[in-house]
């Protein structure tokens, strides 16, 4: 299969919110103050002139046309319109403490679960929102095609490119994932054209992933990233970007809403890679389940 450039899928049909949280990241601090204001309360943001805006974020009205730009408006009263649509078409929870994401101090469970529970949902269904089907499906073919698939992840990303290669291998794709780094790019330095190799990345930064990744890419092999932010690192060794929608604030470091917005992108291309041939597939898992048969407690076999 021959190499497409390098395209992404944040292209904005999810929202302005979860297209401005993508990007958070690679703004310069004066920006990045002023997208924080935007994301936290997009209705108030709307309401504020350019002064007020840049008063709020201790910032110049000339950072905040700058940010207009780094963002794709053409300005700020094309800004507050969009800020005002997406305000209008949020759904937010029945129950106010939980916006936002953050658990406060001395919350009780029940604020933590419905919290969480919120969370979750939220960055399952804007991931989806934001998915480019036409990029996905690109990723499918040449999965579907390859003659080996390599996935590479890190801490909680390693745990979904663990699960993908164990999805992929359970419908007779030949897949590898290799937590260990040194493994990995001997692994990546044996790949050539025709192979796929994925890297999973929330941040995009993870330089035990990019490296593999980019070995991978010197060799001939179709990369592919996926990260919550498209102007990462990472998207730099890709051929093709897939991003999440996952905005984490509290405990962050428990990657809890990032893993399942990861999960959930892992699933829509396994699945589609399954449904280039059905027939294939089934038997696959039809002959895995059955080889682990004996293994459940009740079942009808016994164990040899």
């Amino acid at each position: 299969m021959a190499k497409s450039p390098k395209i992404s899928a944040s292209h904005e049909p999810g929202g302005l919110i979860v297209h401005i949280s993508g990007l958070l990241p690679s703004l310069s601090p004066a920006e990045q103050r002023v997208a924080r204001l935007v994301v936290a309360d997009p209705a108030a943001a709307a309401r504020r002139t350019i002064t007020d805006l840049a008063t709020a974020a201790e910032t110049s009205e000339a950072t905040v046309i700058r940010f207009c730009r780094s963002v794709g408006m053409d300005g700020y009263p094309q800004l507050r319109i969009r800020l005002a649509a997406e305000a209008a078409r949020r759904v937010e929870p029945p129950d106010a403490r939980v916006v936002g994401g953050d658990i406060p101090p001395g919350a009780d469970l029940a604020q933590i679960i419905a919290t969480i529970a919120f969370n979750d949902a939220r960055a399952v269904e804007e991931t989806a929102e934001q998915l480019d089907p036409a990029i996905c499906e690109q990723v499918v073919e040449a999965i579907a095609g390859a003659g080996r698939i390599d996935i590479y992840g890190a801490g909680a990303s390693g745990f979904v490119a663990s699960d993908f290669q164990q999805k992929l291998h359970r419908i007779g794709r030949i897949a590898f994932y290799f937590p260990d780094v040194h493994t990995a790019l001997t692994s990546a330095a044996l790949l050539g054209r025709g192979d796929v190799a994925v890297g999973i990345s929330h941040t995009g930064t993870t330089s035990d992933v990019i490296e593999v990744l980019e070995q991978a890419r010197t060799r001939g092999a179709v990369t592919v990233a996926l990260t919550n932010f498209p102007r990462s690192p990472i998207t730099d060794v890709a051929d093709f970007v897939l991003t999440t929608a996952a905005r984490e604030t509290t405990y962050r470091s428990g990657a809890t809403a990032s893993r399942l917005a990861q999960l959930t992108v892992v699933d829509c291309l396994f699945v589609g890679v399954a449904a280039r041939n059905r027939s294939r597939a089934r038997k696959a898992l039809e002959a895995t389940a059955e080889a682990v048969l004996s293994h459940r407690v009740g079942a009808n076999r016994r164990r040899g």
